[in-house]
């Protein structure tokens, strides 16, 4: 099997996975609050991680360390938000409402670092909000607190992608997303313990730990794995393509495991967010037959 072909794959699998992941998450939710259900998630993943790479973490740069904990704060946030809102609204739309994130980075870059964003930018965000407005709004005109939840999840998402990109800079990626995870433990377990009830820990059941050691061990270590040999492999035009297609997969896990039901609009709306993604990630650069590659100057 040549290294193309591979990358391909694991790309693949990654999206998959993640996909899979939105109505496991959904599933866990149901009986764990929030707060708790990630701690247990980052701690679990930070064991796995810090096994895998071991040698890494232990040598990992000690300056670097405070970055990687105030990212992976970040990143507990927008998974926070994300799984509240999660709560309250289906699989698939919190997977595409999610996946806005992808059309909003280029507008915080511009906020951030004075970099103003391209057409093909303009064109996504465009598309992004037709899309989530036939997502998201009722009859009424209004927007579910669930569907609402997630989009804000999507901008902290955003958020931690330059985080990410301000804070790894000359450090070994794989240390410094354990590091992350430390710190999306430590501030999920903080919120747990003074929001939420600890005491629901007790009651979970053999299913629960299935879906919690997938989301840990599957969903985060494995799929990091994939992501990074696939993206080392292959263009970053073809990566962002293929790894856009996790909201894909979690509409259709959503549709058939799930039993989520798709109206006319809510399907236009995940078909133009989808087209918004693609168009933000890759420029179009597929049709042209160049390849794409975005650097953000942080």
């Amino acid at each position: 099997m040549n290294k193309e072909l591979k990358a391909t794959l694991m790309l693949v699998t990654a999206a998959v996975i993640w996909g899979s992941s939105f109505i496991v998450m959904k599933s866990a939710v149901d009986f764990l609050t929030p707060a708790v259900l990630l701690c247990i998630r980052f701690v679990l993943a930070t064991l796995f991680l810090t096994v895998i790479f071991y040698k890494k973490v232990i040598s990992f740069d000690k300056k670097a360390i405070k970055g990687a904990l105030i990212t992976g704060t970040c990143l507990f946030s927008a998974y926070y938000v994300q799984t509240w809102g999660l709560s309250m609204t289906t699989p698939g739309k919190n997977a595409f409402l999610t996946a806005v994130y992808c059309a909003i980075v280029p507008f915080l870059v511009w906020v951030v670092y004075k970099k103003l964003p391209d057409a093909y930018n303009f064109i996504a965000a465009i598309l992004c909000i037709i899309g989530v407005g036939c997502v998201s709004l009722n009859g009424d005109l209004s927007v579910n607190m669930g569907d609402l939840l997630t989009l804000l999840g999507g901008v902290m998402y955003a958020a931690h992608i330059l985080l990410t990109k301000h804070f790894s800079k000359g450090v070994d990626g794989a240390a410094f997303t354990v590091y992350q995870f430390i710190g999306g433990s430590i501030a999920a377990f903080l919120v747990a313990l003074l929001t939420e009830d600890l005491s629901v820990v007790t009651y979970i059941n053999q299913s629960v730990i299935f879906q919690l050691l997938y989301l840990a061990f599957f969903a985060t270590a494995v799929t990091l794995v994939c992501q990074t040999i696939g993206q080392k492999n292959t263009s970053e035009c073809k990566a962002s393509l293929i790894l856009s297609l996790e909201s894909v997969f979690g509409v259709l896990f959503s549709v058939m495991f799930y039993g989520e039901i798709l109206s006319v609009p809510v399907i236009i709306g995940f078909i133009l967010i989808f087209i918004a993604v693609v168009i933000s990630e890759t420029k179009l650069s597929f049709i042209k037959g160049k390849t794409h590659v975005e650097e953000v100057d942080c």
